[in-house]
């Protein structure tokens, strides 16, 4: 199977040069040249294995030049108990009858993103050897908060490897902070920039276009490479947690096979509900792939109307990891909905770099509204969220999964819509702990980790390891950037 970029699809590479590369040179970002459907009877069979056999399956299908063995013994270090604390990986809580929540954060840094990010570095190393490449990669992360702790957990001491994480300097909470400025690891660098996600998104992909400084650093032995979730590496893990959220749900009786689930799901840079809707097209049986999004509703309003416009406030919310104007993500789904018009992608993509906005045409509108429904949920829902939860049903969830839930309750209040429905729960609430103590009504007195203990003892809840081992911990880097210093923050690096 192929790999082509988004904006010319004459530019191919097999799967290992796609996840080596991260980013095509022309800017675009690569997707699968056909996606392969679920063979007749898989989801049955699918049923019968554990989350990491799943994973196994359902990779392979897309990455034909890494065989079954490499990814069983991927996905066993990827996934096991050093890492994640239970033995689902992904376990599916059932809140009440049709709703239920996927957990996707038992992972050693407490966030969805680490069901990726703890195989990437497997994929990615196996790729360089498969690519012949001599030369060692630097993986270049611009986070909102859970991506990059997640990256420098993998990839920290990797043999070959150096990792570059920036971060908006006002826009993580304290425990994103303080997870990632004190990251142990000789190969790892850290730092703040003065500015939003956006800001860093850019500036990161201003370095992967620049073709001056990719041939500097290629001279030093060095090429570049994400970690972010444009690198199809980093993608492809997401859609496996769908399906196996799927076949849970048969397993413990709340749905029969073949019947359609929604998935609500909170996103800002778009690739966690693109996971969800790669697997729909594959055959899995999704109803409604519900779009959630805090004040920076970009999203949200692109899917109701069919303009995507990021010239509006930018706010900093409770769910940070949120914050994003510019979705990365959503290039790949125009490309699908366009039918694989790689010319009127980058059209798109051209008009949101010149006007910061662009309107997709009648076709692609039509494709938007059949698959997807979008809503929004301020700071003051969120935690009224958080409270009604917790006081309903005695289950405390971080603001970002609030968000979700609070657009999913809106959504079956406009359309009646009560099909099976699951909540893609995306972080511990721990590490968001001063918005999540204000919602269930106890001041968070005290900053970081100091909270994590009062947030257990005022919700008997028990906090995750990882993020406890934070008590002690002093940042590593401390230093923040303009949006311009970043190339050569990462020139230096590389000396």
């Amino acid at each position: 199977m192929r790999y082509i970029s988004t904006r010319d699809s004459k530019n191919a590479v097999s799967s290992a040069g796609a996840i080596a590369q991260g980013l095509s040179v022309d800017g675009g970002l690569f997707v699968p040249e056909t996606l392969p459907a679920l063979p007749k009877g898989a989801i049955e069979e699918l049923c019968e294995m554990s989350y990491r056999q799943r994973a196994v399956y359902v990779m392979k299908l897309f990455l034909e030049d890494y065989t079954v063995a490499e990814l069983t013994d991927f996905v066993t270090r990827a996934y096991g108990p050093k890492g994640f604390d239970t033995p689902a990986v992904a376990p599916v809580r059932r809140l009440a009858p049709g709703t239920h929540f996927l957990e996707l954060w038992h992972g050693p840094t407490c966030a969805f993103k680490d069901m990726a990010l703890q195989l990437l570095p497997y994929l990615l190393t196996a790729a360089m050897r498969k690519n012949g490449e001599g030369r060692k990669v630097c993986i270049l992360v611009a986070t909102s908060g859970d991506t990059g702790k997640a990256a420098l957990e993998g990839f920290a001491d990797v043999e070959g490897t150096r990792i570059c994480v920036f971060y908006p300097v006002d826009g993580v909470s304290d425990i994103q902070k303080l997870q990632m400025t004190s990251q142990s690891g000789s190969n790892v660098m850290v730092a703040a920039v003065k500015g939003n996600f956006d800001d860093a998104q850019a500036a990161v992909k201003e370095i992967f276009s620049d073709a001056e400084m990719r041939k500097e650093l290629s001279a030093r032995g060095w090429m570049l490479s994400s970690a972010n979730s444009i690198n199809w590496g980093r993608l492809l893990p997401q859609v496996v947690y769908y399906i196996s959220a799927y076949c849970d749900l048969i397993n413990s009786g709340d749905i029969r096979t073949g019947e359609k689930v929604n998935f609500c799901v909170p996103t800002g840079n778009f690739g966690d509900i693109l996971a969800g809707y790669y697997a729909k097209r594959m055959g899995l049986p999704v109803g409604r792939l519900i779009c959630a999004s805090n004040s920076n509703d970009v999203l949200t309003d692109f899917i109701k109307t069919g303009t995507y416009d990021r010239n509006r406030r930018f706010y900093t919310t409770v769910s940070p990891s949120m914050d994003i104007l510019v979705s990365s993500n959503l290039e790949r789904l125009l490309y699908d909905l366009s039918g694989g018009n790689d010319a009127e992608t980058s059209g798109y993509m051209e008009k949101l770099r010149t006007d910061g906005k662009y309107t997709v045409s009648a076709g692609i509108k039509a494709a938007l509204d059949r698959e997807f429904s979008a809503g929004s949920c301020d700071d003051e829902e969120t935690k009224a969220v958080i409270a009604r939860v917790f006081s309903e049903h005695g289950y405390l969830i971080d603001t970002h999964t609030a968000v979700a839930y609070g657009v999913l309750e809106k959504y079956r209040a406009e359309t009646g819509d009560d099909s099976p429905t699951v909540v893609v729960s995306t972080a511990s609430p721990f590490k968001f702990c001063a918005a999540v103590m204000e919602a269930i009504g106890t001041a968070p007195e005290g900053r970081g980790p100091e909270l994590i203990t009062r947030l257990e003892d005022a919700s008997g809840v028990s906090a995750p390891m990882p993020l406890k081992a934070l008590a002690g911990r002093t940042a590593r880097f401390t230093e923040s950037f303009e949006r311009p210093e970043l190339a050569g923050v990462v020139r230096d690096f590389l000396k």
